[in-house]
């Protein structure tokens, strides 16, 4: 089970993620919620009672404790109910004797790891994991109050700290980013103001520093009724006097500019619809482990989110963001040429490539996208566990339908798009928040410029985006029939398809009944000389090429 409390509040058990809006009562989400954030995710019943009805009595504040109890048990576990949320000893356990993941625990164990160790990778990978102030819609909660303000403390103090380590190493522009993130959170910090201060009349924008300093003195002036402090006066007094002697002595580097940022990253040709909610989860998953493996079905978004993902990330690795491409490949001892191809690694006679891979990556700060792993998990595997093991500030970021399979790995099933429910009435502007319905809509106007959501055709756009379960290819399939077909014709045709598919065999694997249905569809709707050219094209693995497209598409049935 894992809870995400930073930036807002959702909770995954095994590959089912449950949004804030599925808690029908709100008091059961923050019974959760106060559970996720105590020590030891363990609450005795009174406190529980007392926190959440702080002006009941005790035998109110029980009674409304059971039909709330009972139904976070229900919606964390319908089957077994109280597996996930026990009663022992008069107390309430989250996840008793099971794995519990939660973003609050794991940034406050990060950031106690990169003070420890005072990298500035570790520093990263820990304020990665801030996506934002404790549980938002629940501001005005006591309960949550010291908790919020702790953390928020914390991550400001890793900013401060990171840009004095930036601040040493003589990288004053990585040191004010830093800085200047603080300061959005909190803008009377004038810790972070005088490190500013000091990093302009570094860099000999001795003009800057002194508007930074008057701009403190007018926050703090307006928002606390104070002046700066005596240190920081004569930080401000030494710049204006042409006396600031600097009390680091690091030569300051010459910082890359964005564009020479590196990343052999294609071009994206559609739009990202949706997944907000997903880019955080994989970045914070990321930033807390070397390997983390997106895997699903064929056509539910694994490549497409990996991508994303890294396009955020450039610029983060110095040394790079590779995308390593292995769908192409029918052997396993491919793996290691396609990825010294990308990096540019060359091949030393009478030396294993593995190792000239290892030497070259070594102790760079790198990020690897494996693309399409499964056909080939072993030596993906091996491969990864021995860059692993070397390269200790390198990050792989792998697609595959099934995990790797290797130690230390966190795997993270890629969900489908939000879609409405089969019994929901709904706007057209209510059916246009789902993800599903946004990349149907998307997808058919680029098709057909004309097409967009309207009252007329946005209830059969919803069915055919329930149909298919939210999967982003049987969407974006559906959706290119748009100008031949109505989204009310697509919708039927589906829904044929998808029952022939369902009485012909229950062992499949529901969601892969349901991206076959949109494959069979879109089959059945060709001519029957392109059928015939298809089942030849499918001998190919991993792609073809018009040449090789031409030399079977000739002779008996086909034009």
């Amino acid at each position: 089970m894992r809870a995400w409390l930073l930036g807002g509040f959702w909770v995954s058990v095994g590959s089912q993620t449950i949004e804030q809006d599925q808690w029908r009562l709100r008091k059961a989400a923050s019974l959760v919620k106060l559970l996720a954030i105590a020590p030891g995710h363990r609450i005795h019943r009174e406190q529980v009672m007392n926190l959440l009805w702080p002006d009941l009595g005790r035998k109110a504040a029980s009674n409304n404790l059971r039909p709330v109890l009972h139904a976070a048990r229900k919606i964390l576990d319908p089957a077994k109910g109280s597996r996930y949320l026990a009663s022992q000893d008069e107390s309430l356990v989250l996840c008793p004797g099971g794995q519990l993941w939660v973003d609050v625990e794991a940034f406050a164990e990060a950031g106690f790891s990169a003070r420890r160790s005072q990298d500035p990778a570790a520093y990263r990978a820990a304020i990665e994991l801030y996506a934002g102030e404790l549980l938002p819609d629940d501001r005005y909660e006591e309960w949550a109050e010291n908790r919020r303000g702790e953390l928020r403390r914390l991550y400001i103090e890793l900013l401060v700290d990171l840009s004095g380590l930036y601040e040493e190493r003589g990288q004053y522009g990585q040191a004010a980013e830093r800085l200047q993130r603080a300061l959005s959170e909190e803008p009377a910090n004038e810790e972070a103001h005088a490190g500013l201060i000091r990093l302009y009349a570094l860099s000999g924008r001795q003009g800057e520093a002194l508007t930074q300093y008057e701009r403190l003195r007018e926050t703090l002036s307006g928002e606390l009724g104070t002046e700066p402090g005596a240190t920081t006066r004569v930080l401000r007094d030494e710049i204006a006097a042409g006396r600031f002697q600097p009390t680091r002595r690091a030569a300051p580097r010459q910082e890359e500019p964005s564009h020479s940022v590196k990343h052999n990253l294609p071009a994206s040709r559609t739009n990202f619809v949706g997944r907000e909610r997903e880019m955080v989860e994989v970045r914070r998953m990321l930033a807390m482990t070397g390997l983390l493996t997106l895997t699903g079905t064929g056509g539910c978004g694994k490549t497409r989110l990996a991508l994303e993902v890294a396009r955020d990330l450039v610029g983060t690795y110095k040394d790079g963001v590779w995308l390593v491409e292995l769908a192409p490949l029918s052997e396993g001892a491919l793996v290691p040429q396609v990825m010294a191809a990308t990096l540019g690694v060359q091949e030393q006679p009478g030396r294993p490539l593995q190792e000239s891979l290892l030497d070259a990556l070594g102790d760079k700060e790198t990020l690897l996208i494996l693309d399409n792993c499964e056909h080939l998990l072993d030596a993906a595997a091996r491969l990864t566990v021995a860059l692993l093991d070397s390269c200790s500030r390198l990050r792989v970021l792998a697609t595959s339908r099934e995990p790797l399979g290797v130690t230390g790995e966190l795997g993270w099933p890629v969900p489908s798009l939000s879609a409405p429910g089969t019994q929901q009435s709904l706007t057209v502007e209510e059916l246009g928040g789902y993800e599903s319905v946004r990349l149907f809509a998307d997808r058919a106007s680029k098709r057909h410029p004309g097409f967009e959501l309207t009252s007329e055709n946005a209830t059969a756009v919803a069915r055919v985006c329930v149909g298919l379960e939210g999967i982003p290819l049987a969407i974006e399939l559906a959706a290119a029939r748009i100008g031949m077909l109505s989204a009310a014709q697509i919708s039927e045709r589906l829904g044929h398809s998808l029952k022939l598919l369902t009485d012909g065999d229950q062992r499949v694997d529901h969601r892969h009944q349901t991206l076959r249905a949109a494959l069979e569809w879109s089959f059945e709707l060709l001519g029957e000389p392109e059928q015939a050219l298809f089942r030849r094209l499918a001998e190919f693995a991993g792609g073809f090429t018009l040449d090789a497209a031409e030399s079977v598409g000739v002779g008996e049935g086909i034009d």
